[in-house]
């Protein structure tokens, strides 16, 4: 017999997603050791309604093992009371603030290939989420302050140091599935090189140091089998043409994929393994690297994400939603190898699991500062997240590392005092715009500050910026 437990509660904010509450969904209604209730809370509440009928729908369907009531309500309060788990992944603006994130610093020949996390897009996306992640930790602390949180929303580190900045005593993780990518790119090379079928990523261990989108693995192995010697000779055979396995060409018509060939070069010049998508992983290096021009990303074999593509997919999905709620469209359970239902069951005592989070640096990772949030492995079991001590990365790496996580930890003081000088100076230092002068940075960080002031309150603009 299984183990159960019942009654659940779980507190989606941003619970009008399109794409991670359907994930959701798909992953509980293929889970029979927990039910209960999911309460949707988004800004766009006919978002929220919506998905509460589709959610609904799946009770009625004998595929379905996992039993969940989904409810749209109306207020962060209401849907926080009684919660056993906070689940945030929200769009901090709107697409308009995400266009001048991403697509603003290629007047000045900048260009980001997410714009989410670091580089000039990462840091203005911060500024104007802060604010939101102060109001849902406070409410937090107010309303569910026992609840444990799982953050999906990037800039992951900001967001989930913001968390803990306000409400220090928070149950708090961020969970990112990069490293899982990872995971499956060391199962595609003992394929490749040893004929080794069907491994599983989960079976590929590995030692994970870093700061979220740009983490590292100075230890992999797959049963008995040291993974470095063979990744050695899998980046020296596939290092020019890049690894792309079945999907050879995918990276020009997929804007999610790569030929890994940014991975195999960090390897060559650092000797660990990175463990985050290209497209990620560029982002956190002197422009000149990897992101020169379109060109240069190109011989890199990744894309850059335009705006108006995520724009389309929106509007799909929208459609998409209208066809599902109606029974136009039937919902596919789609499992989507996350592990944050695993991760909640562990909490709730329904076995253990070790992964990959985003936490506060309580000693786990060497060579960088106390409190600031790194990512590393950590085991999950009955009300407990217990990060695993995962030693120091290389001094040359580490040092990169270091940079951003001053930055960060600028852009959070700067957040909360509403200080643009400081934010000026975090802003600058960022190594995507090592190719710009000071004068043109603060040109830049002016005209994208006031493209997203309708989230930054506390700021003053004086002046029309064209």
């Amino acid at each position: 017999m299984v183990n159960q437990v019942k009654n659940v509660q779980i507190a989606y904010i941003g619970g009008g997603s399109r794409g991670w509450a359907w994930g959701l969904m798909s992953d509980l209604a293929s889970e029979q050791s927990i039910s209960g209730t999911v309460k949707l809370y988004d800004t766009n509440y006919e978002a929220a309604q919506q998905n509460a009928i589709i959610g609904n729908r799946l009770l009625e369907r004998d595929d379905v093992v996992g039993h969940w009531e989904y409810e749209a309500v109306k207020t962060l309060k209401e849907a926080l009371t009684g919660a056993d788990f906070v689940i945030i992944s929200i769009l901090p603006g709107t697409f308009l603030e995400m266009k001048s994130d991403v697509h603003t610093p290629e007047q000045y020949g900048i260009y980001q290939s997410v714009g989410d996390t670091v580089g000039p897009g990462g840091m203005v996306r911060a500024l104007r989420t802060m604010p939101l992640f102060v109001e849902i930790a406070n409410q937090i602390k107010e309303n569910a302050p026992n609840a444990w949180v799982i953050n999906y929303t990037n800039p992951m580190s900001l967001c989930t140091r913001t968390l803990y900045h306000v409400f220090p005593e928070i149950k708090a993780i961020g969970c990112c599935h990069e490293v899982f990518g990872t995971q499956k790119l060391l199962a595609s090379m003992l394929e490749e090189l040893e004929g080794i079928q069907n491994v599983d990523r989960r079976d590929i261990k590995v030692n994970v140091l870093g700061i979220n989108h740009f983490t590292w693995i100075d230890h992999a192995s797959y049963q008995n089998i040291d993974l470095f010697p063979l990744y050695q000779k899998f980046v020296d055979k596939y290092y020019e043409s890049g690894f792309e396995g079945e999907n050879i060409g995918n990276w020009l018509n997929d804007h999610f994929s790569s030929a890994q060939r940014v991975k195999f070069d960090l390897f060559k010049k650092f000797g660990i393994i990175a463990a985050a998508g290209d497209r990620h992983l560029a982002e956190f290096m002197p422009n000149t690297w990897y992101l020169q021009s379109p060109e240069k990303v190109r011989e890199w074999k990744f894309g850059l994400t335009p705006v108006d593509w995520r724009i389309g997919r929106s509007k799909e999905l929208y459609e998409k939603g209208k066809r599902l709620a109606s029974g136009e469209e039937s919902f596919v359970l789609n499992p989507t190898g996350e592990e944050g239902v695993q991760m909640m069951k562990a909490l709730l005592g329904l076995g253990e699991i070790i992964s990959n989070v985003n936490f506060p640096n309580r000693g786990q990772m060497a060579g960088v500062p106390e409190n600031v949030i790194v990512e590393t492995n950590a085991m999950f079991r009955y009300n407990s997240v217990q990060p695993i001590h995962s030693g120091a990365l290389p001094t040359s790496i580490n040092n990169m590392v270091l940079r951003h996580i001053h930055n960060q930890e600028m852009t959070l003081k700067s957040a909360m005092d509403c200080d643009r000088p400081l934010a000026l100076s975090a802003f600058k230092q960022d190594p995507l715009l090592s190719s710009i002068t000071p004068e043109e940075a603060e040109e830049l960080f002016e005209k994208m500050l006031f493209n997203t002031k309708n989230y930054l309150p506390g700021w003053e603009f004086e002046t029309v910026i064209k």
